[in-house]
């Protein structure tokens, strides 16, 4: 088994021989097998990675979740390998958000390792998904009503999040959960089993315990083979889309700033509708917006605009983004730079998560961390005009950012008492220009973060805090 991870690793790029690699590590069969697959490579000459243990305890499962997470510190311990642990309430954080609790956990797991990656300068963070997973996943998106890219499966590697410069490899999706674990049975390697696995209250967990047995017993013993090959084959024709539509996209640009796209909708509508729908995603994404946001229906509006032959249609995308045809041109265009609209511009928080704002080209990553005493000085420290430190038990959901209003105050942090915004701005020597595009992250009594200046006093660290939420700006254009 180690022959052919080796010969993964090596084929696919995932992994340079002295990588720094944080590995994700729940306890169970896959993750351990993954874990002691790179303990196992290390030992070889020719390879020197820098292996980092991370395990996230979601606090689902009490007891047994926290004797994961000491089973995974004593392995990390007998093997001198460095090792962070943390824990997160998913089930409250999933309370007050839609994604449910299994999107939650996905999310604050991932946003987790690349915390931990950022720490130990690490760009590359390593997962067990295996061959059975992929299958689940890609009968899972059939039955959901998914597109031809989501028939790919799971990719052998990401980015872990948008304009990160962290990725995300699974080196062992050619793998069976069986071969997994007989590999550790051969090799006497201790594992967890998460007893919610058993249980079918999760759509992911009904398929694999009941839907796939199902259809191997009564349709296709190789059903989940069967699904491998089919998202094998669909990532194939992907990656060919993805170059040729790359290529086809820089030929049809007239002109591209910051604030519009102009492409060349004679040529574009010539081209296959599955082209023209794949140019569409690129032209959205290349303003640095998801074109996970893009749904089919967008989609369908943008090529009725395409080909139809008359001029001054248009179609609202998400994030405000205008598609407009005019004569031979068809043009993707942000709101204007106008400072009125900067004001009424209103768009809500993920937390956690990352929320693009277009109009500033701006994205604002939260992310909420337990603390001790000891950690409170430190966070201090690393604070900087386009980083934050709060005590999340100080904020109440939900979080907005918007635009500063008419009169509006706020207590700027070390200041003696509240301010008017645009006094602060004018104190700060900030240009009158500059002032009115100023963005605020607010919770439900108003401004915590005036982004690039100041945080508002009444949510500031203190020797108390023990859970805190981290704010980060990134401008797109950077």
């Amino acid at each position: 088994m180690i022959k052919t991870f080796e010969s993964e690793l090596l084929a696919e790029k995932l992994l340079k021989q002295d990588d720094r690699v944080v590995v994700g590590v729940s306890g169970g069969p896959d993750s351990m097998a993954l874990l002691h697959l790179f303990v196992e490579l290390n030992s070889r000459p020719d390879w020197n990675l820098q292996l980092h243990v991370a395990h996230l305890n979601h606090g689902l499962r009490g007891e047994s979740g926290d004797q994961d997470a000491a089973f995974v510190q004593a392995f990390c311990d007998s093997h001198n390998l460095p090792c962070t642990i943390e824990r997160r309430d998913i089930a409250e954080l999933a309370s007050e958000d839609p994604g449910g609790l299994e999107e939650v956990g996905r999310r604050e797991r991932y946003t987790f390792f690349e915390r931990v990656c950022i720490r130990a300068d690490a760009k590359v963070v390593a997962v067990g998904h295996h061959a059975d997973d992929n299958a689940e996943t890609i009968l899972y998106r059939i039955l959901r009503g998914t597109g031809l890219r989501g028939l790919a499966g799971i990719p052998k590697s990401r980015l872990i999040a948008p304009r990160s410069e962290i990725r995300l490899i699974r080196p062992m999706l050619r793998f069976s959960r069986q071969s997994m674990l007989n590999f550790l049975d051969d090799q006497g390697i201790a594992y967890r089993e998460d007893e919610t696995n058993t249980s079918n209250e999760m759509m992911r967990n009904r398929i694999r315990n009941t839907l796939l047995p199902k259809l191997e017993a009564d349709v296709n013993p190789q059903a989940r083979d069967a699904l491998n090959r089919l998202g094998e084959q669909a990532s194939w024709l992907e990656e060919y889309l993805r170059e040729t539509v790359q290529r086809t996209f820089e030929t049809l640009i007239v002109s591209h700033t910051d604030q519009e796209l102009v492409l060349n909708v004679d040529a574009l509508a010539r081209k296959s509708r599955i082209v023209q729908t794949e140019i569409v995603r690129l032209a959205y994404a290349s303003f640095g917006l998801g074109e996970q946001d893009l749904s089919f229906s967008h989609l369908v509006s943008a090529l009725d605009i395409i080909q139809d032959p008359a001029s001054g249609r248009k179609t609202k995308l998400p994030s405000g983004m205008t598609i407009e045809k005019r004569y031979h041109q068809l043009l993707f265009s942000l709101p204007s730079d106008d400072p009125k609209e900067y004001i009424a511009d209103e768009i809500a928080v993920h937390l956690p998560g990352k929320t693009v704002l277009p109009l500033r080209r701006l994205v604002i990553d939260c992310s909420v961390e337990e603390v001790t005493a000891a950690d409170i000085a430190q966070l201090r420290g690393r604070a900087t005009q386009n980083e934050e430190f709060v005590d999340m038990d100080a904020v109440t959901p939900p979080l907005i950012v918007r635009g500063k209003r008419s009169g509006e105050r706020f207590f700027p942090l070390g200041a003696p008492g509240s301010k008017k915004l645009s006094d602060f701005l004018a104190d700060a020597k900030v240009d009158p220009k500059e002032r009115e595009k100023v963005a605020l992250v607010c919770d439900h009594f108003g401004p915590i973060w005036l982004i690039g200046h100041r945080i508002d006093d009444r949510v500031k660290l203190t020797e108390l805090t023990r859970k805190v939420l981290h704010l980060r700006a990134t401008f797109l254009n950077a």
